[in-house]
């Protein structure tokens, strides 16, 4: 998905990130120029002043490889162009801001996306996000709509007897409040009788407080549909690796970029992500079954349980008697990822594949396909066609990729050769405008082998820096390096110029001739990808060299809504994973931790630079404990309380060793979120 932080008080940060789509992770910053920050390069020399230089023209090499791109296939697509139009009732405009009125989303903001592709975008992904630019309300058939182009993802109403079934609430509170009364504006005021969340992905559920209140919902006694298991991977994924994955996800979503021919234009799977508030409704039913029926508000639903490909959590349905079937994201109008850039566990390709097939036979009789993500299909046949290819698009990327293993292939050497068979390759709607095949081959890989290629001399390589500054040295010198660099740039190999410009810049930080050129690389790289993250990730790497990483992380407080419903336990998992265990080395603690307003009791203690937590006290003497209801230890976590304002007012209270306290909670790391990513 799109990443926020949760900081704890007294010295403790605890990450968490939002899972992402499709995942999108929630970025960490909206500006477009970011706060210039000067770290030190990790085990090099601090970088030199940032530069304001302004983003290079595409190159002769670059037009001709977009050229190349154009005459290779039908670009026009009139008939994807049509769809990605039918049924437009309404289409937005203007902003949607948040109570205090920071811009949560901005309609106009892809404006310029419009006519033929320049030269600084790969015409098939300017495909991809004109097609993406269709927003609005849209009619699907008698009794269903979506709304597109409010958030990342889309929201679906479904006619029901009393009112409407909503599937999938986007990413923000704010967002989908805004798709809703767009769709009482011009279909008529009616209240939310279901809430059906097809999967444990962020933006797909964050907006749940934007589409009932909770109050309401347990008074009229609305059902919230969701796969079982999600709960669990909605509050969890990704919490552990928050600062890490944050940082990665401003990369593939650009969020640091303009919006503009030479920045971000589009993620692929849909135009960006909705900065607003994050929040969760509990699910009152669980699909738990691997086909389940259940009528909503009149409507027949026939669920099947998809876990494990592309969400841990998921969810499809057909609706019978409105011969429609809801494919979730298991299916999109692109290539999706095995591997996605933020950073996550990769994806099993092969069980994506039968989760698909298994779709052609539940999607029978449906008249049209709708998915969570793009514009739906229409027509049996078209619909068949459409699925069967989607499941043979991974099949084939998993089998060729364990042929290739089975050969003594690396995962670097199969991504480099294996290319699609022209009758997939031909379909743009396959094409990696989110995944790629080059990274969807390295995660097969990685799914049976892991990161190891068997060669023996990448059991223990040096360390990144130290290797660059060996390399320079063998070169002849950074001079000599930045030559050979510049000559690859001259003819248009700007892979091996990025790759030379690494070392150097590894090397040494101050280089600023070798940072602007690898940024110029980067950014014909970045113009050249039809993977919209490959082009955000270049771009981004691009303004990093240039001005530095962002100074700060993003805000806390846009997932508050949502932490009341995470266990307790993930917490202090991240406790622990933000443990200082060099500085911890010999320490022997022992705390209690009571919720006064949940009954809970935890114990935490170190042993062996390792902190320990159970669901239960410590038996035997401790140092102390903290007292506290779950509500204020989750508003220190976040930042939002401080410690002796609690203590203070009696809201807290600590018993034995206050010292002991202090002490754990000042073993703890305080990852800032922002470390460099180019230039370390």
């Amino acid at each position: 998905m799109p990443t926020t932080f949760l900081r704890a008080a007294l010295a403790l940060s605890i990450p968490a990130v939002l899972a992402a789509c499709a995942g999108p992770s929630q970025p960490a910053a909206t500006a477009a120029t970011p706060t210039v920050a000067a770290p030190a390069a990790a085990g090099g020399p601090a970088p030199g002043p940032a530069t304001a230089a302004a983003p290079s023209p595409a190159t002769a090499f670059t037009q001709a490889r977009q050229a190349e791109v154009a005459r290779a296939y039908d670009l026009a697509d009139p008939a994807a162009a049509a769809d990605a139009r039918r049924g437009l009732i309404a289409a937005p405009k203007g902003q949607v801001r948040d109570a205090t009125g920071r811009v949560v989303w901005d309609f106009d903001g892809f404006g310029f996306v419009q006519g033929a592709a320049p030269d600084t975008v790969n015409p098939s992904l300017w495909r991809q996000a004109l097609l993406n630019n269709q927003a609005g309300l849209f009619k699907v058939r008698d009794g269903i709509w979506q709304l597109r182009g409010f958030d990342l993802a889309n929201m679906t109403l479904i006619q029901g007897r009393t009112g409407w079934i909503v599937v999938d609430a986007l990413t923000s509170r704010e967002s989908a409040a805004a798709a809703l009364a767009f769709a009482r504006q011009h279909l008529g005021d009616q209240p939310v009788t279901a809430l059906v969340l097809t999967h444990s992905h962020v933006d797909h559920f964050g907006g749940s407080l934007g589409v009932l209140d909770p109050q309401d919902a347990r008074a009229r006694r609305v059902p919230v549909v969701a796969p079982a298991g999600f709960m669990e991977e909605a509050t969890s994924e990704n919490l552990l690796a928050g600062p890490a994955m944050g940082r990665r996800a401003g990369y593939m979503y650009g969020s640091l970029l303009p919006r503009s021919a030479t920045g971000v234009v589009d993620t692929g799977l849909g135009k960006a992500v909705a900065l607003g508030r994050v929040g969760i409704l509990p699910p009152t039913l669980l699909i738990d079954q691997p086909t389940q029926a259940v009528t909503l508000d009149g409507v027949r639903f026939v669920f099947h349980s998809v876990p494990g490909a592309e969400a841990p959590a998921e969810l499809v349905f057909a609706l019978p008697d409105l011969q429609a079937f809801c494919g979730a994201e298991i299916v999109s109008q692109t290539l999706h990822n095995l591997y996605t850039l933020r950073g996550a566990k990769v994806r099993d390709g092969l069980l994506w594949s039968q989760h698909i097939d298994s779709a052609i036979g539940w999607s029978q009789g449906a008249e049209v396909l709708f998915n969570q993500h793009h514009w739906p299909v229409w027509g049996r046949r078209q619909i068949a066609d459409f699925l069967a290819a989607q499941r043979d698009l991974y099949r084939y990327i998993h089998d060729q990729t364990v042929r290739g293993m089975n050969a003594g292939l690396t995962a670097g050497e199969i991504a480099e050769q294996l290319r699609l068979p022209r009758s997939l390759d031909a379909q743009l709607r396959l094409h990696g405008y989110y995944g790629t095949v080059r990274h969807n081959v390295r995660a097969v890989y990685q799914h049976y082998l892991g990161w190891f290629d068997a060669h023996p001399a990448n059991l223990d390589p040096l360390p990144p820096v130290e290797a660059a500054r060996r390399y320079v040295a063998l070169a002849g010198g950074a001079e000599r390096a930045r030559a050979e660099a510049q000559a690859a740039y001259d003819r248009g190999d700007y892979r091996w110029a990025a790759e030379l410009l690494r070392h150097v810049v590894l090397a040494d930080g101050r280089d600023t001739a070798a940072r602007e050129l690898q940024a110029s690389a980067f950014e014909q790289l970045g113009y050249q990808a039809e993977s919209a993250p490959w082009r955000n990730f270049y771009l981004t790497g691009a303004q990093e060299l240039r001005r530095g990483p962002p100074a700060r992380a993003g805000g806390r407080t846009a997932v508050a809504d949502m932490l009341q419903y995470t266990p307790l336990e993930r917490f202090l998992d991240a406790m622990a994973a933000s443990l200082d265990g060099p500085r911890a080395d010999g320490v022997a603690l022992r705390i209690n931790l009571r919720l006064t307003d949940g009954g809970e009791a935890h114990g935490l203690w170190i042993e062996n630079a390792v902190l320990h937590h159970r669901p239960a006290p410590l038996d035997g003497p401790v140092d102390a404990t903290l007292t506290v209801g779950k509500v204020d230890f989750l508003r220190l976590l976040t930042g939002q309380a401080q410690a002796p304002a609690l203590l203070a007012s009696g809201q807290a209270r600590v018993e034995g060793n206050l010292a002991a306290l202090q002490q754990l909670f000042g073993l703890m790391d305080r990852p800032a979120g922002s470390f460099p990513i180019v230039t370390r």
